[in-house]
């Protein structure tokens, strides 16, 4: 595209799509240690989703991407061509020194958190859905921006800007689908089964979409499926064979969906970031702060002041995270370019 090509044309010049999907960021260990301590909180609180978490602190594509080329690993030892071969170099193609710090804080977090994440979730159900109903609504404009990113090469300028331009109305129409779909699901109300292989494996396939898709919950649909406190429980006293079974579905359920949401990423950057904000809004509907248990809505009832401070002290919190992590992106880039 030439550089005199104005940012008002870019539909007409580049795959809408495709394009836009901003650059991956630095990390550090000790700040890899800390995102995946906070992945493996918020994994413990029904509503609240880790994939929601990823995006917020920007490592988000690099996991997804990490995930298939380990998929990809496992497909070329079993299928080939080239065995040994073809699984070492999609292993070497992981961000390994993303993905160990990250995993071993969200191991961390999940063994020593879940057990008191879980009083605190039964014992103060209002003010955690009010904390974390504001973070989730500020979270949202982490997609929408990346939905919305037009890089340099695009618009012919030596900085990346962000503009409502680029959006369509197929975007918003797939946004405002995803965000009807998802209020309706997770308007569903709790059920109660047994904990048997066959309800464990394919409930924790299904919960793991909650690592993958930002705005839905793990806990949340665990909760749904009647296993959100006996995997709390197995969690809490170690026990290996619920472990063990819980893993499986872990691992089938990124088999099948991690390689979809790669290529997702590749050629249709934009629209899935907007579906994922969709879903992200929709999900609200699980942390308005007032509901029975039955999850029908309530009106505000009893001491709003606390609530709402809450909800405006989780939203900021996550805004001013937001506002941070653009700035030291937007710096690590000014420096990419000037070497």
């Amino acid at each position: 595209m030439p550089a005199s090509s104005s940012a008002g044309d870019l539909s007409q010049q580049t795959p809408d799509d495709a394009a836009g999907a901003p650059e991956q960021r630095r990390t550090s260990v000790v700040g890899d240690l800390v995102r995946g301590a906070l992945i493996g909180t918020v994994e413990t609180v029904p509503g609240v989703s880790g994939g929601t978490v990823a995006l917020v602190v920007g490592i988000y594509t690099q996991l997804i991407d990490s995930a298939s080329h380990v998929v990809s690993a496992g497909r070329r030892l079993v299928t080939g061509p080239e065995r040994a071969a073809g699984m070492r170099e999609h292993l070497a193609a992981v961000r390994w020194k993303l993905v160990i710090p990250v995993l071993f804080g969200m191991a961390l977090a999940v063994f020593t958190i879940a057990g008191p994440m879980a009083d605190a979730v039964e014992s103060h159900p209002e003010a955690t859905r009010a904390a974390f109903f504001g973070m989730v609504l500020a979270s949202i404009a982490v997609p929408l921006r990346m939905a919305m990113h037009v890089s340099p090469e695009q618009t012919g300028r030596a900085a990346r800007t962000w503009g409502l331009r680029v959006l369509r109305l197929r975007h918003v129409l797939a946004g405002l689908a995803a965000a009807a779909v998802t209020f309706w699901l997770v308007s569903l109300p709790p059920t109660d089964v047994e904990a048997t292989p066959v309800t464990i494996i394919p409930a924790a396939a299904v919960a793991v979409s909650a690592l993958l898709l930002p705005g839905l919950s793990g806990s949340f649909l665990l909760l749904t499926f009647g296993l959100y406190e006996p995997t709390l429980r197995a969690v809490d006293e170690r026990d290996v064979g619920y472990l063990g079974l819980f893993a499986v579905g872990m691992v089938l359920g990124v088999i099948l969906l991690v390689k979809l949401l790669q290529w997702l990423l590749e050629h249709h950057h934009r629209i899935t970031m907007v579906v994922l904000a969709g879903v992200m809004l929709g999900a609200l509907r699980t942390l308005w702060p007032w509901q029975d248990e039955a999850r029908s809505l309530l009106a505000p009832t009893g001491d709003l002041l606390p609530i709402l401070g809450l909800a405006v002290a989780g939203f900021a919190v996550v805004t001013v995270l937001v506002i941070l992590d653009a700035r030291l992106v937007a710096k690590q880039e000014r420096q990419a370019r000037s070497v």
